[in-house]
């Protein structure tokens, strides 16, 4: 076959466009620091890296939810703090109304702190985390403790007093849970209706018989139920306490499954630096070479025979 002046020189400058993309591709790669700019460089190491970022999203994601859940249960465990405070004060209240040495206006004294420690306690029971009441199961749009159309004082929805064996308001009782990681979901909340009742029918009790003018004796009948209900108090933030333990398990699971996942993603994804800055030189020294080489293929023509 007849080789032409043409066909060097066109040969040539293939040559030389194809070492210009390598260069393009190999400085493209030390600028990004990826392996894949585009789907078209390599279609595997895409579709593979497209599932790693998926599962890091994902991992991103439970880790949010895992703020909400430490958010609602610290909250609820720090309204039942105070409601166990409150408790205490009530049972030191109680203890001194008790006192024989006490007259009734004495005890009507006391009885505005428990009267108000009363309306502390449905306070905390009405708590909120942003808009969302912590106690009220998932009617987190209304309070535990709130009122009718009618302005009848209410109690999950329900007229107080509330009659014994009365059952609240749907959807009071119901428990709400978020979704941590792949098929595992945490309760958050802790449904306050019939501890609260409990509270709220011990403080009553107790304030009916201080007003009623009874004995000493009567008043410190109240101290079972109101040991009762600190008991209440301590087992609902034992389950509370139980529920953050397993929250920062599922934390340092995540913790690890965000590791992993960042790891495939970059062994996927990520160049070699070294490797790649090497091979960027070497091929710079190969184009520099092929540039030498052409210029003397270019060079000789017939032209510079004839003249």
């Amino acid at each position: 076959m007849r080789i032409t002046q043409s066909m060097l020189s066109n040969n040539m400058l293939r040559n030389l466009s194809t070492s210009y993309y390598k260069m393009g591709k190999l400085q493209e790669q030390i600028n990004t620091g990826k392996k894949v700019n585009r789907p078209s460089d390599d279609p595997v190491v895409a579709m593979k890296g497209m599932g790693y970022r998926m599962q890091v999203d994902k991992v991103a994601q439970y880790q949010r939810n895992m703020g909400e859940v430490h958010n609602r249960l610290d909250s609820s465990d720090d309204a039942l703090d105070k409601v166990g405070s409150a408790l205490i004060r009530v049972q030191e209240l109680t203890v001194d109304a008790a006192n024989d040495t006490k007259t009734h206006d004495d005890r009507l004294k006391i009885l505005k702190e428990i009267e108000q420690l009363q309306a502390q306690v449905r306070d905390l029971a009405n708590t909120k985390v942003g808009d969302k009441h912590l106690f009220s199961g998932t009617k987190t749009d209304s309070p535990l403790f709130g009122e009718n159309a009618a302005g009848d004082k209410t109690i999950g929805g329900v007229v107080m007093p509330v009659s014994p064996g009365t059952i609240p308001a749907e959807g009071f009782e119901k428990d709400i849970t978020i979704e941590v990681f792949d098929g595992v979901e945490l309760n958050v909340n802790t449904n306050g209706y019939k501890l609260f009742k409990e509270l709220d029918d011990v403080m009553s009790g107790l304030i009916a018989t201080i007003k009623a003018g009874k004995s000493g004796e009567e008043i410190s009948n109240h101290l079972k139920d109101i040991n009762k209900a600190q008991d209440s108090v301590l087992e609902t933030r034992a389950d509370i306490g139980a529920r953050q333990n397993r929250a920062e398990m599922m934390e340092n699971r995540l913790e690890s499954q965000e590791a992993a996942a960042k790891k495939q993603m970059s062994e996927n994804e990520d160049i070699d630096y070294e490797k790649t800055i090497t091979e960027m030189i070497t091929q710079e020294s190969i184009h520099r070479a092929a540039l030498s080489v052409g210029a003397r293929i270019i060079q000789p023509s017939l032209v510079d025979f004839l003249r």
